[in-house]
């Protein structure tokens, strides 16, 4: 039987040469089917000095960024944590005290006023802007003259600031010289307190929170509606669905992640709710309409009991992140609820 020639061989010097140093077995290598490199922290130490260049220079680039977020999130974060546990004006050297400033908390009949205003103005906000959002979405997803021009005029006060709002709501509501008394006068009703009567106040500014943050309800609604599959709502049409089961049981449940996503939202902008206070109310009157954050502001610079602002901030971080969570798994569990089960006797 005729012996087969042998392989030809090349030297490792010529191998390492038409391979780039790498072993044709790897993966990675291009004979051996790899369309790309290994990632950085898999490659023996030492690169090529191109590759240590172009690594300075991403370093170089993303630098800045990296040192605002370190100074301006993570540094105050973990400041203000120690700072709770201190007795600090920002004036005279702390004192450490414990978890007095908690305590205090507890016992504080302003801190508990803050507390109820809170909620309640969260418990009146988010549902009536989910609600509100999803009625006049659900309107406004038809085809009608001037659409466009409507969804425009209801997004519109959503990207107005809080402090031109509250400058402007100031003017309209004044009880001598605003334009809504005079209104009430021309129809023959006494004029009101509005902002300056106690059992008014908080009630306006969730009026005035309503208007200005139920435009992104209904665009986000809106958005979600047109995702829709077409062929689920002719589908339930032939079989002689109504509207209210075509809303309920076809538009409603896909709807259901989106309008997860907007409690978590519209509920963590209600609990940090501040600057519409602060230009209209400032707390009062009477701290009917005194929040946590207004708190905190009040405690830390003007009272300038820092440590005791601290506490209660985090207070409201814990609350925060209680909620997050909480939202978070509703919204998981609503996702599973709503996955379609596997087909019996699909092909494996």
């Amino acid at each position: 039987m005729p012996r087969l020639p042998a392989p030809l061989t090349l030297p490792d010097a010529a191998r390492d040469r038409r391979t780039g140093g790498q072993d044709p077995g790897d993966p990675a290598h291009p004979a051996a089917g790899g369309r790309s490199r290994l990632p950085g922290f898999l490659r023996r130490p030492g690169g090529s000095p191109l590759r240590r260049g172009e690594s300075v220079t991403a370093w170089a680039f993303i630098a800045p960024a990296v040192l605002i977020i370190l100074g301006l999130s993570i540094v105050p974060v973990g400041w203000s944590f120690l700072l709770s546990f201190q007795a600090d004006d920002l004036v005279t050297p702390s004192r450490w005290v414990g978890l007095d400033n908690y305590r205090a908390l507890r016992l504080d009949p302003h801190f508990g006023q803050a507390v109820r205003n809170t909620l309640l103005y969260t418990a009146l906000y988010v549902p009536l802007s989910i609600g509100l959002g999803l009625a006049l979405a659900l309107v406004l997803n038809r085809r009608i003259r001037f659409v466009g021009l409507y969804r425009t005029l209801i997004f519109v006060p959503f990207v107005i600031s809080a402090t031109a709002q509250g400058v402007l709501f100031s003017f309209i509501l004044d009880p001598e010289f605003g334009a809504a008394n005079s209104v009430l006068h021309t129809l023959g009703i006494s004029p009101q307190g509005f902002l300056s009567d106690p059992g008014q106040a908080l009630l306006v500014l969730v009026a005035i929170s309503l208007w200005s943050g139920t435009g992104f309800c209904v665009v986000v609604h809106l958005a979600a509606l047109q995702d829709v599959e077409p062929s689920l709502i002719e589908a339930a049409r032939l079989d002689g669905a109504g509207r209210w089961h075509l809303l309920r049981h076809v538009k409603l449940p896909a709807l259901t992640p989106v309008s997860v996503f907007l409690l978590v939202w519209q509920t963590l902008n209600a609990l940090q709710v501040f600057d519409l206070v602060y230009v209209t109310t400032k707390g009062g009157p009477l701290g009917s309409t005194t929040v946590i954050v207004y708190f905190i502001w009040e405690q830390a610079f003007k009272n300038f009991t820092a440590g005791y602002g601290a506490a209660a901030a985090y207070v409201l971080a814990v609350a925060l992140g209680v909620v997050t969570v909480g939202m978070r798994l509703v919204r998981r569990r609503s996702a599973r609820s709503v996955r379609p089960a596997p087909v019996e006797g699909a092909a494996t």
